[in-house]
């Protein structure tokens, strides 16, 4: 890729800005967004990630100046993939209990970033723009003559396994564990590995495009700030030769084929373009006093609903911090939800979990209104504790969080990765009631 031939790109800062940048100096035109002759004979093409007159401060669209339209790689086709799936599933069965899921493990065989993807649950229905897919991504193959973009949903990514170079139409991103980026819906792009193989998480949302929560009383700054988030300097492909763009539309995959890269963008500016953040830059908020606040104060993003307050999806992180509450049981407390939990583990132990059971790169799904919280050798163990100041260090865990249920897939409830004895964590809480 011109312009990022290395693994250590510079970056644009902020959330939500809206940048300009150019691989060759003087490919932008100045003042206008699509002169009759457009600078280096580019073609300029719109890309608009919300509807046009979506209110200015959530309209997001991107000026792209690329040395072919995308209009120039049609010819579609179907490609089957059996473990790729989209909500509304055709199938499936929600049952009312916590399930959980140790790694599904990375395949022997060949196997790059999109053949590797395997569907977990989903819920919501893509055609209406309205919930998410959650899935596992598992490669040991770089895609280096194929393409991928995604017209149901943006794209999170949450490596758990490897780091990887993200090559889009916007530039270079390289996301290693320990950060996330954000692909966009619609955008092209590939994916290759820094390691030999590489695994993680993916949220397909269907829903409103991420954005940074409200703060309310928190004020002005902490939690995820916006500086912290980091976008890529226009970089392209100039390549001929046998390619594959693979596009999942309407809940199926097709291909088409291609004699030359579609990330052939010279220039762009605007500000719809994929992006990551480093988990460790989260500014912990937490209670200084007593009580074990509600978890919505580590939200890093949000895809709003109709529903003020009630999210499409929530994406939670849990960082190392510190735990000074007096007279207080630290771990989360036991509950029952009307948002719907997926959470994910990405090293380390998380707090409520330490028996094993709940390992990196393995999976809970607590639907909505499912009791759930600490095993009972986790509780034993905050009830008795000396409540002294407590660093958690080495862990980082996450949290999608969806006001709509996640119905597994029948993949997911039948692998032979679910941990069909979940549900006995908890057999070890015993009556303690005292007259």
């Amino acid at each position: 890729m011109a312009n990022s031939v290395d693994n250590s790109p510079d970056y644009l800062t902020g959330f939500g800005n809206s940048h300009e940048t150019e691989a060759i100096a003087g490919a932008l035109p100045v003042g206008r967004n699509s002169p009759q002759r457009p600078p280096l004979g580019l073609y300029v093409e719109k890309f608009s990630s919300t509807a046009f007159t979506a209110p200015k401060a959530h309209n997001r669209r991107t000026w792209l100046h690329r040395i072919r339209p995308s209009v120039a790689s049609l010819g579609f086709e179907p490609l089957a993939h059996a473990d790729l799936a989209t909500a509304p599933l055709a199938s499936g069965l929600a049952p009312p209990d916590p399930m959980r899921w140790d790694p599904i493990p990375i395949p022997a065989e060949p196997t790059d970033f999109i053949d590797g993807l395997f569907s977990v649950a989903a819920c919501g229905d893509a055609a209406v723009q309205a919930g998410a897919n959650v899935a596992i991504y598992r490669a040991n193959e770089s895609m280096s003559s194929r393409y991928f973009s995604n017209a149901d949903g943006e794209m999170l990514l949450v490596p758990e396994h490897g780091g990887l170079t993200l090559y889009t139409e916007c530039g270079l991103l390289v996301v290693e564990p320990g950060h996330v980026a954000v692909i966009p819906r619609g955008m092209k792009f590939r994916v290759e590995l820094c390691a030999d193989s590489a695994r993680g998480y993916v949220c397909e949302n269907y829903g409103a495009p991420f954005e940074l929560p409200e703060r309310g009383p928190i004020g002005s700054d902490g939690l995820a700030n916006s500086r912290d988030f980091e976008a890529p300097i226009a970089a392209f492909e100039e390549r001929s030769g046998d390619f594959e763009h693979v596009m999942k539309f309407d809940g199926r995959l097709f291909r088409a084929s291609l004699q030359h890269s579609p990330l052939d963008v010279v220039a762009w500016h605007g500000n719809s373009y994929p992006y990551r953040y480093d988990l460790f830059r989260f500014n912990t908020i937490g209670s200084i006093s007593f009580d074990h606040p509600d978890p919505s104060i580590f939200t890093v993003l949000t895809s709003p609903s109709d529903t003020p307050g009630t999210a499409n999806v929530d994406f939670v992180v849990f960082p190392p911090r510190w735990l000074v509450m007096q007279d207080t049981f630290r771990p989360p407390w036991y509950h029952r939800n009307v948002m719907s939990e997926y959470m994910g583990l990405i090293t380390g132990v998380y707090d409520a979990k330490p028996g094993g059971g709940f390992v990196p790169g393995g999976a809970s799904l607590h639907n909505a209104f499912v009791p759930h919280g600490p095993d009972a050798a986790a509780f034993d163990a905050a009830s008795s504790q000396e409540l002294t100041p407590q660093y958690l260090d080495a862990t980082m865990a996450f949290m999608f969080e969806s006001r709509y249920l996640f119905r597994p897939t029948p993949a997911a409830l039948d692998c032979p990765q679910r941990q069909r004895n979940y549900i006995d964590a908890w057999r070890g809480l015993e009556r303690r009631f005292t007259e």
